[in-house]
């Protein structure tokens, strides 16, 4: 069936192809799960983007190796699912929020708890409307009506759930510990929440004097400690020494005075102290550093918190109550050198915490806490990946990077000083303090308080591959069908936040892995290799390149330059490149429905009708089809996308489609039915394997030309038809391009025009090759235009011709006019180096001992019929040159 209202204007124009179409996709509702019973399952979970924006381009590589991976399950006829969503995203999206609202000149506190939600889904509710526009450009074929959103009713149930699980097998537990603080979110952060970044700092030289004004060190009458954060001094409650350094141990036990507080702390002796770093002495600082803290757990000793949530110093900073930490730290400062107890401020670089979300300095601070005991759930985990449920990451060495963290895991701390997120299903008697922890209310809520705080976004999300499919109720349909997943694909940087927490919590909740394959992919960088940050200005909008290139160029870019692990370049050159191949199948699929008249269904002729050609193109396209299947299985996208290319350039456009213009263009109307019925097909397969990655040129394409279904959508994935296989006829066809290669070249060279008249003249021992050479005069005839074509065992090179050395065979062309016997012997020298160098390498390639034992037999072999080959090239194009010198 051809769909006549699809016809194929001359020119590719991406954005004329594209419109439209997704929507027809949407309301025919082809991108639902089959129902399919007796099918295999086959799911995927869209790693849920953040609702702070648009897609980026790592968003677009991620979808698309998604989409062309459920793409080609369900043309292969599994029952598939694929789950789209967002992320709520906590601090991310909060941020945001509050950056718009602080230019109107409001903070969230203005507005209150409630009405500040509200504001935050609307954000949500204009950029939720933004990405699902921006997954139509990409002709992502998601299933939304089972779309989730990490917020909604049924994953807040799960939330509550798993939190109250926890907490009542003791894995849940709250405390006060020393945090890292987001002082402009208010907020704490886990420790991968926090990247490290060189910044200009100092060591600060301070006395602290003895407080019986007696004792002297060294002949002074204090300890000098060096600290790079001032600002924290008035909560220092002692200064550590090691017991083994010998050059405190007389003042071990004594008490200084604490400068700017004048209050005594006492010096003690901890491990913490080391005596080969600096002068060996340091202050502790219980509430402001996780080192200090358990100095001071150990010590006993009082933990004095001197700055509020915005990083403010508060009132246990005396005098410097109400300046910003840094205003606090000169003031500190200057304080110090008045009063002489500063002995030198010495200038360093130093790696210092910041917040991935708001860029601000990170504090560590006194906070109480709720907090997830990581290491039974870390130690399941890794004992999980012994198992036959394991996690295959792929590439395989980044289970290398799981393992090393869960190995060295710290307690994760979940709550968040947030108010949009899940929260935290605590509460406190208002009169006895008793903490409830439970998934519905207490009863008598007028005593209880709810805790404040809200969940980290990653708890939620890291339910995502159960929860999505209708966990805690086992008995959900999709549960029981689609979960486990088989495949997440997401980056590589995101394997501590995300990727590892799925499958603890996963396991802890379900039993099962979340998914089969974790396929990590890396990072976007521009053209000079940086990655792409605003701050560099040289980010790149998919929706741009989309509006420019077609989604398809663009989905192409991203699955051919794709390696597992590795990151890519985005260019416009690349982009270029892959719109001129789709321009190429474009033109190519024009040609063949322009050619096949009033067909109705393509039927491939009878075996015994194919001739050489036809032969050779089932074949190749037969070998294509193994290769592009073998390649998606491994995940190798880049490697498929090669092997397609390779056919579809080379093999279908340049030599097929070529050759089918003779036999068109000719008298035998049974010849060119079987030609017509060959192109159809080869171009219904091709399509078909290309829809995966190029959904909308090939669905615009293949409903144009005759076609039976709806849609590619839903049509059959190619498979490998052993009638195809055709080794000899591969291998007859690659002499035959070679031959009409060779006297391409030597055209070329002797600047003779395909319009000049030449003689060609084949020597040739095997008869088989020549055989093939007399059958296929016509394709000789089209491609090299000779005056004389003659073909034998006996035939002599003239004087004055130009040789092409092939397989088994020599070529001559008299060109006695144009030949220069040097231009003619040097070029010939070349060919000598040429297949010198290929011998060489394949005779050390095969000299190698691992590559024999290793490579596939058929691997080993074929490199030793190249040599044979390639010996023998050599060996004719010496005799030439011998020959040629005779002549001289």
């Amino acid at each position: 069936m051809t769909d006549k209202s699809t016809e194929m204007p001359p020119k590719y124009d991406p954005q004329a192809v594209e419109a439209g179409r997704y929507n027809e996709w949407l309301s025919e509702g082809l991108f639902k799960p089959s129902g399919d019973q007796k099918a295999k399952p086959y799911s995927i979970v869209l790693p849920p983007p953040n609702v702070t924006g648009k897609l980026h381009l790592g968003h677009a590589w991620d979808t698309t190796l998604q989409d062309m991976l459920i793409r080609q399950k369900r043309m292969q006829g599994y029952d598939t699912l694929w789950l789209p969503g967002m992320d709520h995203a906590g601090i991310a999206t909060q941020a945001k929020v509050e950056a718009k609202l602080r230019e109107q000149g409001i903070s969230r506190y203005d507005l209150g708890r409630e009405k500040f939600v509200d504001k935050v889904w609307e954000w949500k509710d204009e950029f939720a409307s933004t990405i699902k526009t921006q997954w139509g450009k990409l002709g992502l074929s998601l299933d939304y009506s089972r779309e989730r959103f990490t917020l909604d009713k049924g994953l807040s149930d799960a939330v509550k759930k798993v939190f109250v699980q926890l907490y009542r097998k003791g894995l849940i537990y709250r405390g006060e510990y020393i945090i890292n603080w987001d002082p402009q979110a208010r907020t704490a952060l886990s420790d991968i929440e926090v990247i490290h970044k060189d910044d200009k700092g100092a060591f600060y030289h301070v006395k602290y004097k003895f407080a019986d004004g007696k004792t002297k060190l060294n002949g002074k009458d204090y300890i000098e400690i060096a600290t790079t954060r001032p600002e924290t001094m008035m909560g220092d409650t002692a200064i550590a020494v090691n017991a083994k350094d010998e050059r405190y141990k007389d003042v071990v036990g004594k008490k200084v005075i604490l400068p700017l507080a004048n209050r005594e702390i006492p010096i003690i002796t901890d491990q913490h102290a080391d005596p080969d770093f600096g002068t060996g002495a340091v202050k502790i600082t219980p509430a402001h550093d996780p080192n200090d803290f358990l100095v001071g757990n150990r010590h006993n000793l009082e933990r004095i918190n001197t700055m509020n949530e915005d990083a403010t110093m508060n009132e246990k900073a005396g005098k410097y109550e109400g300046l910003d930490r840094f205003e606090a730290r000169k003031a500190m400062v200057q304080d110090l050198q008045d009063q002489g107890l500063m002995i030198s401020i010495e200038p360093i670089v130093h790696s210092v915490g910041h917040s991935e979300r708001t860029g601000v300095q990170v504090e560590a601070r006194l906070s109480t806490q709720w907090f997830v005991k990581m290491k039974p759930l870390a130690e399941q985990a890794l004992k999980n990946q012994k198992g036959d449920d394991r996690v295959d990451f792929v590439p395989e060495r980044f289970e290398g990077t799981f393992t090393q963290w869960m190995e060295n895991v710290h307690d994760w701390v979940i709550s968040r000083q947030l108010w949009w997120g899940h929260q935290i299903p605590a509460w406190y008697n208002k009169k006895t303090g008793e903490i409830y922890v439970d998934e519905q209310p207490p009863k008598d809520i007028e005593n209880w308080e709810q805790d404040k705080d809200v969940l980290d976004t990653w708890f939620s999300s890291a339910l995502w591959p159960f929860s999505t499919m209708g966990w805690p109720d086992t008995d959900a349909p999709d549960y029981k069908r689609y979960f486990p997943t088989n495949t997440l694909v997401t980056g590589y940087d995101i394997i501590f936040f995300w990727v590892s927490r799925m499958i603890f919590q996963s396991l802890e909740f379900t039993g099962r892995r979340p998914f089969k394959h974790v396929l990590l992919h890396g990072l976007i960088r521009d053209e000079q290799g940086r990655k792409m940050s605003k701050s560099l200005g040289n980010g790149i909008d998919p929706m741009d390149v989309i509006d420019k290139y077609g989604a398809d160029a663009l989905r192409w870019f991203l699955s051919n330059g794709s390696t597992p692990g590795q990151d890519i370049r985005f260019t416009y050159t690349k982009m270029d490149a892959a719109w001129n191949f789709i321009n190429k199948i474009w033109n190519a699929s024009r040609y063949v429905i322009m050619n096949l008249g009033d067909m109705s269904t393509p039927e491939l002729p009878d075996e015994s009708e194919w001739d050489l050609a036809d032969r050779w193109i089932l074949s190749r396209l037969n070998k294509t089809v193994a290769q592009v299947t073998e390649q998606f299985d491994k995940f190798n996208f880049g490697e498929a996308g090669r092997a397609l290319y390779d056919f579809i350039w080379n093999d279908f456009c340049d030599w097929y489609i070529e050759m089918s213009k003779e036999i068109l263009t000719g008298d035998d109307e049974k010849a060119k039915a079987n030609t017509r019925n060959i192109l159809a097909y080869v171009l219904d397969q091709t399509l078909r394997l290309l829809h995966p990655i190029m959904p909308f040129v090939t669905e615009k394409i293949w409903l144009t030309m005759p076609h039976d279904g709806k849609s590619l959508v839903t049509a059959k994935y190619p498979v490998l038809h052993e009638a195809f296989d055709n080794a000899k006829a591969e291998s007859q066809m690659a002499n035959l391009i070679e031959l009409i290669k060779a006297v391409r070249n030597i055209r070329a060279e002797a600047n003779a025009p395909m319009s000049s008249e030449i003689d060609v003249l084949i020597k040739t021992d095997n008869q088989e090759l020549a055989h093939v050479f007399e059958t296929n005069r016509d394709y000789i005839d089209r491609f090299v235009h000779p005056k004389a074509l003659t073909i034998g065992a006996d035939v002599k090179a003239p004087k004055l011709a130009m040789t092409g050395i092939i397989t088994d065979a020599e070529v001559y062309v008299p060109l006695a006019e144009l030949v220069d016997l040097d231009e003619e012997a040097a070029r010939l020298n070349k060919e000598i180096k040429k297949f010198e160098a290929e011998v060489d390498r394949a005779k050390k390639k095969l000299s190698n001992e691992r590559f024999v034992a290793n490579a596939p037999d058929e691997v080993v072999e074929s490199e030793r019929q190249k040599q044979a080959d390639n010996e023998s090239k050599l060996k004719a194009t010496q005799d030439r040159l011998a020959a040629l010198k005779a002549e001289q």
